[in-house]
C-alpha cells in the first residue's frame, strides 16, 4: 500500500491505528469522520486559520480532535447534539467555511454502511468486517458538502468575563451565569452533590 496521505497525515491504516488508540475502537463514525474532515480541510483556501462545528456529539468530535488543532478544550471546535452526521470547518475571521456530511442517498452503493447509518439492524446483526471495507472502498465518494456562512454570533469570542463566588455552595463561575452558579440553579448533572 502507498504511504501517500489519505487522511491528514495518514494512510487509511495508520488512521485506523490512530482512531484506536484515540478512541479506543475503530469505529465506522470516527473513520468516516476521518474522511469528512479531510474532504472540508481540502475544501478551505490554503493557508486559513479555522474553527470546526460538529453537528452530533457522536464520534465527529474525536475525529476532529485527531486531524486539526481544533477541540474542544481550546474552544476551535463547537459541538452541537444536532443529532446530524455532518461538520463544517470554517474560516475563524470571516466565517466562510464548507460543510461535509455523510450522505445517506450515497450511501446506497455501500449498502452495508447505509445500514450502519440508518440503524437497519441491531449492532449485532451488522457485519462489522464488511463495513470497515465499504468504508476503506467508498471514502470520499459517501460525503456531499456545499458552503456555509457561520453566523456572526458564533464568530463573536465569549471569554469567561467576570468571575464571582456562589452564594450557596462556594464554587466560582462567570458572573453571567446569574447570581449563583448553575449547580445551584439545578443545571448540572447531578441529582445529590455535597456543597
Amino acid at each position: 500500500m502507498s504511504a501517500t496521505p489519505v487522511i491528514g497525515q495518514w494512510s487509511h491504516d495508520q488512521y485506523l491505528e490512530q482512531v484506536l488508540a484515540f478512541h479506543g475502537h475503530t469505529a465506522p463514525g470516527v473513520v468516516i469522520g476521518g474522511y469528512m474532515v479531510e474532504a472540508a480541510r481540502r475544501a478551505l483556501p490554503e493557508g486559513v486559520l479555522f474553527d470546526a462545528v460538529s453537528e452530533t456529539v457522536q464520534c465527529l468530535p474525536d475525529a476532529i480532535q485527531l486531524l486539526t488543532p481544533c477541540t474542544i478544550g481550546n474552544g476551535w471546535l463547537r459541538v452541537y447534539n444536532l443529532g446530524i452526521f455532518a461538520l463544517t470547518l470554517y474560516d475563524k475571521h470571516t466565517g466562510k467555511g464548507v460543510r461535509v456530511k455523510l450522505d445517506a442517498e450515497l450511501l446506497r452503493a455501500y449498502p452495508d454502511v447505509r445500514s450502519w447509518f440508518l440503524k437497519e439492524k441491531p449492532k449485532k446483526e451488522q457485519d462489522s468486517d464488511a463495513i470497515a471495507r465499504q468504508i476503506r472502498e467508498g471514502g470520499f465518494n459517501m460525503l456531499s458538502s456545499a458552503p456555509v456562512q457561520i453566523h456572526p454570533d458564533i464568530l463573536a469570542r465569549q471569554g469567561k468575563g467576570p468571575v464571582t463566588r456562589c452564594p450557596d455552595c462556594g464554587e466560582y463561575y462567570p458572573a453571567r451565569f446569574g447570581d449563583r452558579c448553575r449547580l445551584c440553579q439545578g443545571n448540572g448533572p447531578y441529582e445529590h452533590w455535597n456543597k
